[in-house]
């Protein structure tokens, strides 16, 4: 069937597009749900043609190797790996040929020399020989290809597989997501004043911002355990516990009547260790993007709002109600202090997709 299809059988690509279109239309409901969205999308049933052409040059350079079955293959044994296929016998293309050829067009398209690679660390062994045929090619932005090797998420029943039935739907977790942050927001009942449909989309973002930061949350070379029951907790290390903090410091602005332009603030003010605390961890902001991004691991940034997050609980606890202090340039500090809170909180979620509300 494969050999019809690159022939271009009517029937076989008609039943082809059929089921593709099946499946690309499940994705983009489940992308949309996420919030995510791309800004290019690649098919390996268009780059494979290219190649299978770079296979041609890579047998007239001498890198690939052609079988007397036809097949042809790439001897990688000196570099501790194996010998590697890269064209069936009967001229049809494998993985690796539609990788090779995605990898060049994408650098063509736009104008990049270095690629990250977000895929599980079962295909360990694959990026590295793609990596290695690509700089035996001769491409020069080969040696700026990353694998971000991310581990496996585990259940609290064990191993996901989808054989044994044990995966979950993307789809259908968010929807249980959701289900869950809804009954733990009407238990609490702090929602007054909400219209049905802005709680319903309050819900959602819960729901999602608890997913995603208890993914996100892990390094990503690392396995994990998931347990949704966890996730949505509001307290302790999760999404919804840095989602409450944001709303509460909004509403702390809010009673207040701060305004956004005022941010002037007196000096030689005695400040607490817990002010101290608050301020030294802002400042580390800039320098965790930094590693994050130097590591591939949102996981920093994951780790240090919650920390701010967390340091930003005690000092509210500890201090006198900021709202009721008499000191007028102490308030203003203080309020300050909630505002640059609110807007780094906001800005790491941002950087992980988590929307953060202005109530909860």
């Amino acid at each position: 069937m494969l050999r019809k299809w690159e022939q271009g059988d009517e029937a076989v690509v008609a039943l082809w597009k059929k089921m593709n279109g099946w499946v690309y239309d499940g994705f983009e409901t489940t992308y949309k749900n996420l919030g995510v969205d791309f800004d290019s999308l690649y098919y390996e049933s268009n780059t494979y043609l290219l190649g299978k052409d770079v296979v041609q040059i890579g047998l007239d350079k001498g890198v690939f190797e052609k079988d007397p079955d036809g097949s042809v293959w790439i001897d990688l044994t000196d570099e501790g790996l194996d010998h590697k296929i890269v064209l069936r016998s009967d001229g049809t293309a494998v993985y690796m040929t539609q990788d090779i050829g995605t990898a060049i067009q994408r650098v063509k398209d736009h104008d990049i020399n270095s690629m990250v690679y977000t895929v599980g660390n079962e295909q360990d062994y694959h990026f590295k020989v793609l990596f290695l045929i690509l700089k035996k090619l001769g491409y020069d932005w080969a040696e700026n290809l990353y694998h971000l090797s991310y581990g496996m998420v585990e259940l609290p029943s064990g191993k996901m597989k989808s054989r044994e039935g044990t995966v979950v739907d993307a789809d259908e977790l968010m929807e249980e997501m959701t289900d869950t942050a809804r009954e733990i927001a009407q238990e609490q009942g702090k929602l007054e004043g909400m219209s049905d449909a802005d709680k319903e989309d309050l819900y959602k973002i819960i729901g999602l911002g608890a997913l995603k930061y208890f993914m996100l949350k892990v390094d990503p070379k690392k396995s994990m355990m998931f347990d949704p029951k966890e996730s949505v907790d509001f307290q302790g290390n999760t999404g919804p516990f840095i989602q409450y903090t944001h709303a509460r410091i909004k509403s702390i602005l809010k009673k207040s009547g701060f305004e956004q332009g005022d941010l002037k603030v007196a000096t030689g003010l005695a400040l607490t260790d817990k002010d101290a605390a608050v301020i030294k961890l802002l400042q580390q902001y800039p320098e965790t993007i930094e590693a994050a991004a130097r590591n591939y691991s949102p996981a920093l940034v994951a780790n240090y709002v919650y920390e701010l997050v967390k340091e930003f609980n005690s000092f509210y606890q500890n201090v006198p109600k900021i709202v009721e202090e008499s000191n007028v340039d102490m308030k203003q500090f203080r309020l300050l202090l909630c505002f640059k809170t609110a807007a780094v909180i906001k800005s790491a979620c941002g950087l992980l997709g988590i929307e953060v509300p202005e109530q909860m």
